[in-house]
């Protein structure tokens, strides 16, 4: 999947010469943690967070009066306390690759630069979105885990018993982690199906291959 094809078009952003007290009600208003910041020729020339705006506001315990407050807030610029080297990604990035860069550089978002100029944003939210669409969790609520042989055609064996049961494969996940030698985690998701077929799905199941886990995800609730 594509970060172009997930990020959020059309972003929310400052100028330099934004003021910190602006920035940070466009931050509120529009309910997002961080801000690209763009020069008049659309090229990005930094990124301020809600934390930076937290880090330069005067402290509690500060003897300023609230209008010296409100001056030296309207007087203090984006440009003054913007981070200035900014993690950008492409649109032709896969949507993995650029949460991988969240994880390892700890932020929750990432303008999206084409030829120089921003053109979106992934936000974790949009990483989020691509889970539950991977998942296919909103159209299938029971999740099968195995530990299969890492060999080709294991997850057809499952499958064909899946299908047999009249169930049909709503996703197929797979992992490498924490599996011993030989074998990898397989997640397959199943439509919803009358209670007594799932009940036999899931026995043949147990009883043919290595069941990690079955669950059944009630989004009703939420």
């Amino acid at each position: 999947m594509l970060v172009k094809d997930w990020m959020t078009t059309d972003p929310i952003t400052v100028t330099p010469d934004t003021s910190v007290m602006k920035a940070s009600q466009i931050m509120k208003e529009n309910n997002v943690r961080r801000l690209p910041v763009i020069k008049e020729d659309g090229s990005v020339a930094g990124i301020v967070t809600d934390r930076d705006l937290k880090e330069a506001s005067p402290s509690k315990a500060t003897t300023l009066d609230v209008h010296e407050l409100y001056y030296l807030l309207s007087e203090l610029k984006v440009k003054d306390i913007m981070s200035r080297r900014v993690i950008t990604i492409p649109p032709e990035a896969t949507v993995e690759k650029a949460a991988v860069i969240m994880l390892e550089h700890k932020v929750t978002g990432l303008p999206v630069v084409e030829n120089g100029k921003l053109i979106g944003m992934l936000s974790q939210g949009d990483v989020f979105r691509v889970l539950t669409s991977i998942t296919g969790i909103y159209r299938g609520g029971t999740q099968f885990a195995f530990s299969l042989a890492d060999r080709p055609g294991s997850i057809k064996e499952v499958a064909d018993v899946i299908r047999k049961h009249g169930g049909r494969l709503v996703s197929i996940l797979t992992s490498y982690d924490m599996c011993e030698e030989g074998t990898r985690k397989v997640f397959l998701r199943v439509a919803d199906m009358p209670v007594d077929k799932m009940k036999a799905l899931q026995q043949e199941l147990e009883h043919e291959f290595t069941v990690l886990y079955t669950t059944h995800d009630e989004l009703s609730d939420i």
